[in-house]
């Protein structure tokens, strides 16, 4: 059965010497694998459509027997260009991926995720440059949509950082990162939400310390 969605992709490695294999995010089926046969020859139907935080409509097979599915046609939407000419916004992004991977099962419908996701590449494309409040506004607005997020009266966060906090969850990306943070404020936020990440998820999503400009 032939199916179509819209998504971005999160990840791409090579299956054969000519075929890829593109994990994508959409908000139909959440986190799906599909492979693109003949991906990787240069005269490929794919060629130029398939790299990292691309978004596209496209159609693919649905196995019976796997959960990696046969991808068909990709009308390619956005290619998200500023994020790979600039270093810092590419650990962002890569960071919203590896957080995605960590918390969300494979094909499950997560349409209010994928606005998310969709909306913060496009602030990474803007021209301000990427500041930390981009990964804590990503991590609480993601939690929050998986029932996690953290009751502020019951934390001991200082009463500017919780402020920040509520601004961070109730404002759109841009406003956010818009936001004047002092260095102990990043560095208190930092310290929390990496203390929660793990209390709640097991681990930390691969890449926070990169995405947050602190190595």
């Amino acid at each position: 059965m032939i199916e179509s969605a819209t998504g971005i992709v999160l990840r791409t490695r090579p299956l054969t010497e000519t075929s890829l294999i593109v994990h994508w995010l959409t908000a139909e089926s959440g986190r799906l694998a599909t492979v693109a046969k003949g991906a990787r020859r240069a005269k490929s139907p794919f060629a130029g459509k398939l790299d990292l935080f691309y978004a596209a409509d496209f159609s693919f097979s649905r196995s019976r027997r796997s959960d990696l599915h046969n991808l068909r046609e990709v009308r390619l939407r956005e290619t998200h260009g500023a994020i790979r000419q600039d270093l810092v916004r590419l650990q962002q992004a890569g960071y919203a991926a590896a957080f995605l991977e960590l918390t969300t099962e494979t094909e499950t419908p997560l349409p209010e995720i994928f606005p998310l996701v969709r909306d913060f590449l496009q602030l990474l494309c803007a021209p301000p440059p990427p500041v930390a409040q981009n990964i804590f506004a990503l991590e609480l607005k993601l939690l929050r949509e998986l029932g996690l997020a953290p009751e502020l009266t019951e934390t001991r966060l200082t009463p500017g950082a919780k402020k920040i906090v509520q601004t961070l969850l109730e404002s759109d990306w841009t406003a956010g990162s818009r936001l004047k943070l002092s260095a102990a404020q990043i560095g208190e936020l930092a310290q929390f939400l990496h203390g929660f990440l793990i209390f709640h998820l097991g681990k930390l999503p691969r890449g926070r310390a990169a995405a947050l400009a602190l190595e």
